[in-house]
């Protein structure tokens, strides 16, 4: 059953004016945009939320407006972190024009027919331009996060990116875009792993390697590693609060996945290496984090 309706669609329909207000006093409509309303409860999660936004928006967007930035994001199910979601994004290929409302902000900007496609039967930015776009417009961290996972998913490679960046040149964020686009790894595999790599990047210890394989002997591979400082014989991961749900084997406790990851542990620390780990808890302050890397650089060098 659709949970979308309109104003127009509930008159049309033989509901009055006075039903349609006494609806949304009584909360059986929940108002997205004017003339535009839920018929259930709001969903629990920003992004389908937006998503509704973005289709109550499109019946008063002018028809060369292509959906653009986050929302275009979302279209191509790009992962988003700490994104503000409250507005539909959309572009026109105008010099002038731009505005930022309450539901909905138009960009200006040239945008050429191979930097567009259709999702969906909606025009949206390509996944690289929506990169690029992101990169311009939001903070390191979050359009970091975005860019890895086009990297990881192969909706987009690193010639379509650096491609995509270089159309921008001159453009306000262009500088921020580049510094996306070189800075971003398909390897990192989540977002708390980008965000390591944030972290760990303005604290001047940037890995040499991600996803490393740790071989043992008779060329076993003991483990792959999220960090890796060759040099330093360092290895380091990241732990999500779900990791070990996530690693469950059939039939297994999260106890006994934890004893195993254990077992993993000491077998990396088997081939001399150095083991740091940390959670999303660290990662907005991460100064310890990089004492401890810097700690255990220092005890290889011993």
């Amino acid at each position: 059953m659709d949970t979308f309706t309109t104003r127009s669609v509930l008159l049309a329909a033989g509901v009055s004016s006075d039903e349609v207000r006494r609806a949304l006093r009584d909360g059986e409509l929940t108002p997205l945009r004017r003339g535009a309303y839920l018929t259930a409860p709001p969903p629990e999660f920003a992004d389908e939320r937006h998503l509704l936004l973005l289709r109550a928006a499109r019946e008063h967007l002018v028809p060369e407006a292509v959906v653009s930035h986050v929302s275009a994001a979302l279209l191509h199910g790009i992962e988003l972190w700490r994104t503000p979601l409250d507005r539909v994004h959309v572009t026109r290929r105008r010099a002038y024009g731009g505005r930022c409302g309450a539901r909905v902000h138009v960009h200006v900007a040239p945008l050429e027919a191979e930097e567009t496609t259709f999702l969906d039967g909606v025009l949206v930015t390509s996944a690289a331009r929506t990169v690029v776009d992101i990169a311009r417009t939001l903070p390191f961290e979050q359009a970091v996060v975005a860019a890895d996972f086009a990297l990881r998913t192969d909706l987009v490679d690193r010639d379509q990116l650096f491609e995509a960046a270089a159309r921008v040149k001159g453009w306000p964020g262009a500088p921020a875009a580049r510094r996306v686009v070189a800075f971003a790894d398909g390897r990192s595999e989540s977002v708390g792993e980008s965000r390591s790599r944030v972290r760990l990047a303005a604290a001047g210890l940037l890995p040499d390697e991600l996803q490393w394989q740790v071989i043992g002997a008779g060329g076993r591979i003991v483990a792959t590693t999220d960090f890796a400082w060759l040099g330093r014989r360092t290895v380091a991961e990241f732990d999500g609060e779900i990791k070990y749900g996530r690693l469950l084997r059939l039939g297994e406790t999260p106890g006994e996945a934890v004893f195993r990851e254990k077992r993993r542990e000491d077998a990396i620390r088997d081939e001399e290496l150095a083991v740091v780990r940390w959670t999303w808890q660290d990662l907005d302050e991460f100064n310890g984090v990089a004492a401890r890397v810097r700690r255990a650089f220092r005890s290889r060098t011993r």
